[in-house]
C-alpha cells in the first residue's frame, strides 16, 4: 500500500526571512509547503491547490491578514488558520477568533511551540487516510481507545463467538454490532436489531422466540420469532440489561442448545444465529444485585467490546462532524457547501458531550438548520456548547498579551462576550463576583445580567 501524502501548508507573511524560515522548519516536521507573500499570492495559491492548513501573518501591504480572514470565510473556505502577529494584544485575537481563525501565535515564536499548534491544526482537519485508518464499516475515529475497539471489532468479526458491547447511552453500539456483522461470513445474511428495554416481557418473548396460534388470546396464527428471522445471520439484543430474570433463562438455553421453542409451542426449532449484545448497564453489578444471571452473563461476556464516551476522545470530534456534515449533504441537495467555522469547531471538540456521538449528530443538524446553506458558526450552535468556551485557547492568549493592563483586557472580554457577564468571566478565567467587583473599580459600564 503506499504512503498517505503529507499534509499540505501555506505559509502566508511579507516577512522573507520568516515565510523561509517556517517553511523549512514545517518541511522538516514532513509537510508540504508552500509560499505566499501577501493575501493576493495567497487566495491564488488557494485556488489552485487544496490546503490543510495555512500560517497567516496579521500585518501584510495591502489586504492585511485579518481581512484575508473575512474574505475567505465569506467565500465558504474552511481551512484552518492559524494567526501570527508581532503585535498580539488580546483585542486582535480575539476578533481574529470571531472572523474565523483557528490559532493566534505573537512573534517571536519558539520552533516547538510552532510545530506543536502547527500539528493540532491538522488534527481538525482530518485527511482522507485518516478518515479510513482503522476503521470498519459505518464507524468514524482515529483516537487510541477507537482504534482499540476497531481491532477488536476486526479480530473478532469472522468468529461465531457472542461479543458483549458495552459503552453510554450514545456511543454508537449499535453501529458496533452492524461491523461485526458487515465483518463476518454472515454478512450475506440477515442483521436484526431488537431493543429488550422498549418492550413489555411478554411482546418481548413473542418477537424473540415467535408463538404458535393460539398461544394466547390475539395470536391467530403462528409467528416466526427474530431468532427465526436471523437464521445464517446476526442477531442483536440491546439493552439485554433490561431483560427480566424469566427471559434471561430462555435466552441461555437459546445460547446452549441452539434451538428455540416458541410460545406455546410443544418442539423447539434449530436456529443458526451469531448473537451480539449491547448494554449500558454494568453487567457484573446487576449480577452482584440479582438482577442479572451469574450463568448468563459468563455466556454473553466471551468477547467484550467497551465503547469509549465521546468525552474521552475529543480528537474525534472533527472527524463526526464532517461525517455528520456529510450525511446532511447527501439528505439535502441545497447543503452542498456546508461546513463547520473552526471557532465553531473548538467549541464542539471541548463540549463534554453527555449524550455521546447521538447528541453531536443531533447538534450538527440542528446547528446546520440555523446556518442554512452556508457555513456553521459559533453562534449557531445551542447554548450548552457554547457556554463551554472557557477557553484554553482564549486563556493562553490573555497570558501572551501582558501589555495589555487588566482593564482593557476585561473591556476586550466584555466585547467579546457580547456584555454577557458570565461568558466575559469564563473568557477571563475569573469568577462572576470577581469580575463584577473589577467592573466597579476600573469604571466600565457593566452588560446586562445573566
Amino acid at each position: 500500500m503506499s504512503a498517505p501524502e503529507p499534509r499540505r501548508v501555506l505559509v502566508v507573511d511579507d516577512d522573507r526571512t520568516f515565510r523561509l524560515s517556517t517553511a523549512e522548519l514545517l518541511r522538516q516536521d514532513g509537510l508540504d509547503v508552500d509560499e505566499a507573500a501577501d493575501a493576493a499570492a495567497a487566495v491564488e495559491a488557494i485556488a489552485a491547490r487544496s490546503y490543510d492548513a495555512m500560517l497567516l501573518d496579521l500585518r501584510m501591504a495591502g489586504l492585511d491578514g485579518l481581512r484575508l480572514v473575512e474574505v475567505l470565510r465569506a467565500r465558504g473556505e474552511d481551512i484552518p488558520i492559524l494567526m501570527i502577529s508581532g503585535f498580539g494584544t488580546v483585542e486582535v485575537a480575539v476578533e481574529s477568533l470571531h472572523l474565523g481563525a483557528d490559532d493566534f501565535l505573537t512573534k517571536p515564536i519558539d520552533p516547538d511551540v510552532l510545530s506543536a499548534r502547527v500539528t493540532e491544526l491538522l488534527e481538525r482537519r482530518p485527511s482522507p487516510e485518516r478518515l479510513a485508518q482503522g476503521a470498519v464499516p459505518g464507524m468514524v475515529g482515529h483516537s487510541a481507545p477507537m482504534r482499540r475497539v476497531f481491532e477488536a471489532v476486526r479480530q473478532v468479526a469472522p468468529t461465531d463467538a457472542v461479543v458483549l458491547i458495552t459503552g453510554d447511552t450514545g456511543t454508537g453500539k449499535e453501529l458496533v454490532a452492524r461491523a461485526l456483522h458487515a465483518l463476518s461470513l454472515r454478512a450475506g445474511g440477515p442483521f436484526v436489531p431488537v431493543n429488550c428495554a422498549a418492550l413489555a416481557e411478554g411482546v418481548l418473548e413473542s418477537e424473540l422466540f415467535g408463538h404458535v396460534r393460539g398461544a394466547f388470546t390475539g395470536a391467530h396464527a403462528d409467528r416466526k420469532g427474530l431468532f427465526a428471522a436471523a437464521d445464517r445471520g446476526t442477531l442483536l439484543l440491546d439493552e439485554v440489561g433490561d431483560m427480566s430474570l424469566r427471559l434471561q433463562q430462555r435466552l441461555l438455553r437459546v445460547l446452549q442448545e441452539g434451538e428455540v421453542t416458541p410460545v406455546g409451542a410443544e418442539r423447539p426449532v434449530r436456529v443458526d444465529v451469531r448473537v451480539v449484545v449491547a448494554t449500558n448497564r454494568d453487567l457484573r453489578e446487576e449480577v452482584r444485585g440479582g438482577r442479572f444471571r451469574e450463568d448468563l452473563f459468563y455466556r454473553l461476556n466471551v468477547f467484550p467490546v467497551a465503547i469509549p464516551p465521546l468525552r474521552d476522545r475529543p480528537g474525534d470530534v472533527p472527524l463526526l462532524v464532517e461525517a455528520a456534515l456529510a450525511r446532511l449533504r447527501a439528505r439535502l441537495p441545497d447543503r452542498q457547501s456546508l461546513s463547520c467555522s473552526p471557532y465553531a469547531l473548538r467549541l464542539l471538540r471541548t463540549y463534554p458531550w453527555p449524550g455521546n456521538v447521538r447528541e453531536l449528530f443531533a447538534v450538527v443538524e440542528s446547528s446546520a438548520i440555523r446556518a442554512g446553506a452556508g457555513r456553521i458558526e459559533a453562534h449557531h450552535l445551542p447554548p450548552e456548547v457554547r457556554r463551554k468556551d472557557a477557553g484554553s485557547d482564549e486563556e493562553r492568549y490573555r497570558r501572551a498579551s501582558s501589555v495589555d493592563d487588566e482593564r482593557t483586557r476585561i473591556r476586550a472580554a466584555l466585547d467579546e462576550a457580547e456584555g454577557v457577564r458570565a461568558r466575559a468571566a469564563l473568557l477571563l478565567g475569573m469568577s462572576r463576583t470577581t469580575l463584577w467587583r473589577k467592573i466597579r473599580e476600573h469604571g466600565l459600564e457593566p452588560g446586562p445580567q445573566q
